[in-house]
């Protein structure tokens, strides 16, 4: 599964001073002809992710998929 995020800015996480995240829209890019459609409703847009690894882990837990399974790209 093809995923596609653009990021918001999120804070400085607490914990490990690094700067965080927070997913504005999430979409499964389309493949083979089909449409791209918005997941955006399907996960929590308020999460301030540390990094794009973290949200792939949380995609491929949340669509109960292999990790290997799920590929992301950021939308510029």
């Amino acid at each position: 599964m093809l995923f596609e995020y653009t990021r918001r800015r999120g804070v400085r996480s607490p914990v490990t001073d690094a700067t965080t995240f927070k997913v504005d829209r999430l979409k499964k890019a389309a493949t083979r002809g089909d449409k791209t459609v918005d997941l955006s409703h399907l996960i929590d847009t308020s999460y301030n992710y540390h990094s794009p690894r973290e949200l792939r882990w949380h995609l491929a837990d949340r669509f109960g998929v292999a990790l290997s399974a799920v590929d992301l790209r950021e939308h510029a």
